[in-house]
């Protein structure tokens, strides 16, 4: 029986040193790891949903869309297809190369515009989103230096702070985040983004919630971007999303976005 006892107390001394040191490298991980593992969190390598997103203006007018979306190689290609309301239905947006290149197709003229390279920084549909929010895959490894802060909580949460600000050499349009990462998720809950000439000026405010674990990934189910210039705010739910999915490359076409 003591032989026993003492074999259970090892054991179970081990697992506690296996835990503790599970967490002990958790706090120890680097900005540059967080951000590593965020980006793979945020961008599975495929991904096929159904959103809906309400735009929610100053004067209290709301404005819904529905559209289904589709993204390859961990967000480097993305599509959108209009299905609500009736007026943009078949109306589709391809982003390649991390939202640089950009096409609109319109069905009622049946044609296919390219964007001009400075419009990923402009409002998708008027929204309080801009192409370049929701294309970008790996813009915060790419585009910002990261400094770690003190651990703070959000949402009842623990999470780590990032600061990131904006490399010499990038165009990305904001010149300085500030985000709140769950730390049992990696998901962002918090993103602060500052002015692309006024690192003091706060833009924009984006809040996630409704956290789910959808085919191994953990997915916001509700995401809202706040503007808080001009006191307007738009809401994205995921109607439903597959990871579990299989892409042709000819879908993110000219060809594709006719379909």
């Amino acid at each position: 029986m003591n032989r026993l006892l003492r074999s259970v107390k090892i054991a179970l001394t081990i697992i506690l040193l296996l835990v503790g040191g599970v967490k002990l490298y958790a706090q120890d991980l680097t900005a540059d790891e967080i951000l590593h593992t965020i980006t793979e969190t945020m961008n599975p390598a495929q991904s096929q949903g159904m959103f809906i997103m309400t735009i929610m203006t100053s004067s209290g007018q709301d404005r819904t869309f529905v559209y289904e979306t589709f993204s390859k190689n961990h967000g480097e290609k993305s599509l959108m297809k209009y299905v609500k309301p009736s007026r943009v239905r078949g109306q589709a947006i391809l982003m390649l190369n991390d939202a640089d290149d950009i096409w609109i197709y319109f069905p009622r003229t049946k044609r296919i515009r390219k964007l001009a390279s400075h419009a990923k920084k402009q409002k998708l549909e008027g929204s309080d989103f801009s192409y370049e929010d929701l294309g970008a895959s790996d813009t915060f490894i790419d585009d910002f230096n990261a400094v770690l802060l003190k651990d703070e909580k959000k949402q009842r949460k623990f999470c780590y702070k990032l600061e990131l600000t904006r490399k010499a050499n990038s165009s990305v349009g904001y010149s300085k985040i500030i985000m709140w990462v769950e730390k049992e998720t990696f998901v962002p809950l918090v993103i602060d983004y500052y002015h692309e000439d006024d690192p003091e000026l706060h833009e924009k405010q984006l809040v996630c919630s409704d956290i789910k674990l959808i085919d191994g990934i953990y997915t916001p189910i509700k995401i809202v971007m706040y503007n808080k210039l001009d006191n307007t705010h738009t809401k994205m739910e995921i109607e439903e999303v597959t990871y579990d999915v299989d892409l042709p490359d000819d879908l993110f076409t000219e060809m594709g976005m006719q379909q």
